[in-house]
């Protein structure tokens, strides 16, 4: 346990080097989804050895410790105890920080629904009539599509057709749980920020990806998305799911260019690169119940 369950803490520095360029030379779908799992599960082992660092500070207070230590046995201290303190302070940053996380996000939920409010649940588009131009996904049961009429104005007919090609594709891929999912792993670790920000830059080039090929043509698809960027300017949504948000130049240019590989090989590497510090914690976990069971012993 004394080196295993420091390397989720270590092994949490990789990822978000490896993620850009990952996100560079992967297909959108597969780097999306391989970094979002990785992280989720990074973030899971290093809050766990957060856990297991904590146990330090009980070497008194649980009754069978106590009494295994009147009996005469001898309970090694895996962790110094101001490693513990340090850890258990550490943990409850990183509490506070999810909570926090998932309190926005449900928040942000409900401010979307309610723009929603008094349209036929079958209804998928919504058009608000506002001179702001924006448009967006909102996640759920239907999902939704919220485009406002300075947006539509500002587009040409083919354009709009990739608007909403892009902004189904949000919906029927579920790009809502993969960001939820890599910035819920952002707030339990914030080392992962980097990673967040690539994952929401991989779904929108994975509904770039998506709507020109629904509407069978690259530049048309490159035209719309910088024409919307003109158009909204410096708009915010307040939403992750955006057609104009998120590295507008490079997603111009990289459809531009011929759509990236799946590259398998490296998406395994990504997997692989996030399973290590779950196999670390799970490593420390099993010597810290062996210690534990040598004392009582």
């Amino acid at each position: 346990m004394r080196i295993d369950v420091y390397t989720p803490l270590l092994l949490s520095l990789l990822l978000p080097l490896v993620g850009p360029v990952i996100g560079r030379r992967v297909a959108p779908a597969l780097a999306a989804r391989a970094l979002t799992f990785a992280a989720v599960l990074t973030a899971a082992a290093t809050t766990w050895s957060l856990v297991l660092l904590s146990t330090a500070l009980l070497g008194d207070a649980p009754p069978v410790v106590a009494e295994a230590r009147e009996d005469g046995h001898r309970l090694a201290d895996p962790v110094p105890g101001v490693i513990g303190i340090a850890a258990a302070l550490t943990l409850a940053v990183v509490a506070r920080r999810v909570l926090l996380a998932v309190r926005a996000e449900r928040g942000t939920r409900r401010s979307l629904r309610r723009l929603c409010a008094g349209h036929p649940a079958d209804t998928e588009l919504i058009v608000a009539d506002s001179a702001l131009p924006q448009a967006f996904a909102i996640p759920g049961r239907p999902g939704r599509i919220l485009v406002t009429s300075a947006m539509l104005g500002a587009l040409r007919p083919a354009e709009r057709r990739v608007l909403l090609a892009h902004e189904r594709a949000h919906l029927a891929h579920r790009h809502g749980f993969l960001v939820t999912a890599a910035s819920l792993a952002a707030a339990a670790n914030p080392l992962l920020r980097p990673v967040r920000s690539t994952v929401m830059f991989l779904v929108e080039r994975w509904a770039d990806e998506q709507a020109a090929a629904a509407v069978g043509d690259r530049d048309t698809t490159a035209r719309a998305l910088a024409r919307a960027a003109l158009t909204a300017g410096g708009a915010r949504a307040g939403c992750a799911l955006t057609f104009t948000d998120h590295a507008v130049t490079r997603r111009i240019a990289a459809l531009q260019a011929a759509p990236p590989p799946r590259l398998w090989i490296a998406a395994a590497a990504v997997l692989a690169l996030g399973a290590l510090p779950a196999l670390g914690a799970a490593d420390a976990t099993g010597d810290l119940i062996g210690l534990l069971a040598g004392a009582l012993n």
